[in-house]
């Protein structure tokens, strides 16, 4: 199939750029790589023509894998590869619309980058139809925001749920990221589509049991679990992964080929926001349009995570985002999510 772009979804990036400030006469650099997905790179060039923007392209080569095994959905970019071109004409201009395959949020050269007073939006590698179904609303901002500052404040994270988990983290001073969808503020990043909540732990502070059960989601292998796996977690590095079939099976190969204990440890932790995200959005797309931040987002879910995670000084290739139904998530003792369903009046 032949695809043109529709009205719609430029007028979707239109109003997402003008979200992040974007004006006429504003430089704005387009960052993609050669693997980016052309159709998302043409429609935020004519996005930002609407708007009389100055946009132009910086295009880095999409390097080659050396990883041992496929590499997915890891919010780490590497096409940028410290390149001095790239990286003077990015801080040359005050907006980034960043287009990169697996996007800039953990990639090595973001801290520079921000620096400089840029602001990023990372456009998730999505189908434009998902970015223009997921379109950013500003009333997402503040519930995200009060849920970010709550969590903050927390020292304590508990998540439970019927299919047995019983997970214990200690919050005390984990780095906290709000995401609403768009950014207006110099120096920081956001991506599209929005409205999650995460948060990063320190080191040794994960511990329990998580089920995934029948119907969870590993965003990894983008694949709806047939049967339950039991992960046991010890000062944040997963210990045992028990179940049958093929799903257990397919986590322990590749945690495995990693041959890095830091593969097995928490990365980060938090919960869905938004009501517009649907969990049965993956069944609708072939996977190669389907990045699975719908699935982050969808709120009420349990974001459980695996892999790097910089603040507790752990760095790997080796990624996993779950998100987990039906679970109980408390703050200090009070429920924030209530058996999988956000609980509104605590954000508002």
């Amino acid at each position: 199939m032949r695809e043109r772009i529709d009205h719609h979804w430029i007028e979707a990036f239109l109003n997402t750029f003008a979200l992040c400030d974007i004006k006429a006469g504003d430089a704005v650099a387009i960052l993609s790589e050669t693997g980016s997905r052309p159709l998302n790179v043409e429609i935020a060039e004519l996005a930002l023509m609407r708007l009389a923007a100055k946009p132009f392209h910086v295009v880095a080569v999409t390097p080659a894998q050396s990883a041992p095994a496929p590499v997915r959905s890891t919010g780490a970019s590497l096409a940028i590869q410290n390149h001095e071109g790239i990286l003077a004409a990015l801080k040359s201009a005050p907006v980034i619309i960043d287009l990169t395959i697996e996007g800039l949020m953990h990639a090595p050269e973001l801290p520079e980058i921000l620096k400089s007073g840029a602001r990023v939006l990372t456009v998730s590698n999505e189908h434009p139809e998902i970015l223009a179904r997921l379109a950013c609303e500003e009333a997402l901002e503040a519930p995200i925001k009060a849920a970010a500052k709550r969590l903050r404040k927390s020292t304590t994270m508990t998540v439970t749920s019927r299919a047995g988990s019983d997970l214990k983290v200690a919050m005390r001073d984990a780095p906290v990221v709000g995401i609403w969808g768009y950014t207006a503020k110099p120096g920081t990043l956001a991506h599209w589509p929005g409205g999650i909540v995460v948060a990063f732990p320190a080191a040794k502070s994960t511990n329990g049991v998580l089920v995934l059960d029948a119907g969870d989601v590993n965003l990894t292998f983008k694949r709806y679990l047939e049967a339950p796996v039991t992960l046991t977690i010890e000062n944040d590095f997963v210990t045992k992964i028990e179940g049958e079939g093929t799903d257990a099976e397919l986590m322990r190969r590749y945690w495995a080929v990693w041959d890095d204990n830091n593969a097995y440890a928490v990365s980060h932790v938090g919960w869905g926001m938004n009501e517009a995200a649907r969990y049965e959005a993956m069944t609708f797309f072939d996977r190669r349009d389907f990045n699975g931040t719908e699935l982050r987002a969808y709120a009420g879910n349990f974001l459980f995570s695996t892999g790097a995670n910089e603040f507790a000084g752990r760095y790997t290739q080796g990624h996993f985002d779950l998100p987990v139904r039906g679970c109980t998530i408390a703050l200090d003792g009070e429920a924030v999510v209530a058996d999988g369903k956000v609980l509104w009046d605590k954000f508002a």
